[in-house]
């Protein structure tokens, strides 16, 4: 074990689909860390913990055709093609949703008007990040990191919201922080333990078990190649008791799971993403954080507006959620769903009757300490002389102080504590936007 112990505490076990990341986990988990996870399992000791679930919408989605400002006649003038009506009789189907005589759903998005309704979803329109920039890449990274312009922060903001959330070490799991992809994505990474599953279904079934090693890059290299007969050491003589409380685990996950209440996921990789945050959730293995994404929202030619390319997906996006939702039941009491993009899309249509990188947004939030039923945000109006560098969406709501009212008032995280979690920026209760009850 001791060739082992020198493997830069950073380790990344995949077993079929199932991808392990201790980000910096102390000494060597082992089956001891195994066992401490396989008995959380058995013992459902996260029942009443907090969980916060993020969802990343990579691509820039256009906010402004997901919750739509009717009522704002500059809408129209910038997107003759694409624009949504607004409820009416005449629009039928094809009308927006109306949500407060302002603002409407897209009529993609059908599924989670009654969950607005029953005040268990909000909106926060005119939201994002203050920086200008207009590269996918860059802005992600930026927002999982939880700062608007220093590329000198390693970690991501998640990583730090549950370093800044201790808790009794006999509850604390290898599942606390889950991403239900294929790599830690940035906002994971860090000094905390976090896991990336691909795919719960395959866990721990015949396949891939190629051991690999995630350096602080957050790059992994085949572990056999850097390390040869230390795989050996990590398996001789202790498989048995590994094995023992994967099997634990496998039985957790139960492949013939079925959602509760008649929820019904849609037949996508996001919708199969959330219905297996559910069944870890369900499963009382210790998830405090979850993670997932969905992409495709770069939608710079043929966007749609009531029909198309986007209110595919965001039917689809839309089914997820209202699923999730549903699946939960009253576990959603201890649940805040957060979803976000890196920025919008430009008011005006472009020459392809799509749209180009814009600046703010609109992030959704839901669940058992959401004040919903309501689009929060100051709302900058589409004039002219509004916009940002005239042609976008201006902010009116920074992102951390939408993750910070999260942390705040779900996890309870003193604001003396926000420095650490968001560097450089003063977050401050008096911008919240009181969509978080705690």
């Amino acid at each position: 074990m001791n060739t082992m112990m020198n493997v830069n505490r950073r380790i990344f076990l995949k077993q079929g689909a199932f991808a392990f990341v201790c980000m910096g986990a102390g000494p060597f988990w082992g089956p001891g860390f195994l066992r401490q996870t396989a008995a959380a399992a058995e013992l459902g000791s996260s029942r009443d913990n907090k969980i916060l679930i993020c969802i990343f919408q990579r691509g820039a989605v256009d906010g402004l055709s997901m919750v739509v400002p009717y009522g704002d006649p500059f809408y129209y003038q910038n997107r003759q093609d694409i624009g949504i009506a607004p409820p009416s009789q005449a629009a039928g189907e094809s009308g927006a949703l109306d949500l407060d005589g302002y603002f409407g759903l897209n009529p993609a998005m059908a599924p989670l008007l009654p969950l607005f309704k029953q005040g268990h979803l909000a909106a926060i329109q005119a939201c994002g990040s203050p920086n200008s920039s207009r590269s996918h890449f860059e802005s992600q990274d930026l927002m999982e990191s939880g700062v608007d312009e220093d590329r000198s922060v390693t970690d991501g903001w998640l990583n730090r919201l549950i370093g800044c959330c201790p808790e009794d070490e006999a509850k604390k799991t290898a599942f606390r922080a889950v991403s239900m992809t294929s790599t830690i994505p940035r906002s994971l990474q860090g000094e905390q333990d976090s896991m990336a599953i691909r795919d719960l279904d395959t866990f721990g079934l015949v396949g891939d078990t190629s051991v690999t090693l995630a350096g602080p890059s957050g790059t992994a290299n085949g572990f056999e190649s850097m390390y040869g007969s230390a795989v050996d050491t990590v398996l001789h003589g202790t498989a048995r008791e590994s094995f023992d409380a994967l099997d634990l685990l496998k039985q957790a996950r139960t492949t013939n799971y079925q959602p509760a209440n008649g929820a019904a996921y849609p037949a996508t990789s996001f919708g199969k993403n959330l219905k297996q945050i559910a069944q870890l959730i369900k499963a009382n293995v210790g998830v405090q954080v979850a993670f997932a994404e969905a992409d495709g929202w770069d939608t710079h030619a043929n966007q749609g507006g009531a029909k198309g390319q986007l209110a595919n997906r965001l039917g689809a996006f839309a089914q997820a959620l209202a699923a999730l939702h549903q699946d939960l039941g009253d576990r959603m009491a201890d649940v805040v769903v957060v979803t976000m993009s890196e920025f919008g899309r430009a008011v005006h249509q472009n020459g392809n009757r799509g749209t180009d990188h814009g600046h703010g947004t609109c992030f959704f939030t839901m669940g058992g300490t959401v004040k919903g039923g309501k689009v929060y945000g100051d709302w900058p109006t589409l004039a002219p002389d509004r916009l940002f560098q005239n042609r976008d969406l201006a902010i009116t709501t920074d992102f951390r102080d939408v993750f910070g009212e999260i942390c705040a008032r779900h996890f309870n995280v003193p604001l003396t504590a926000m420095p650490q979690l968001f560097p450089h920026y003063a977050v401050d209760a008096q911008r919240f936007r009181n969509f978080c009850v705690g």
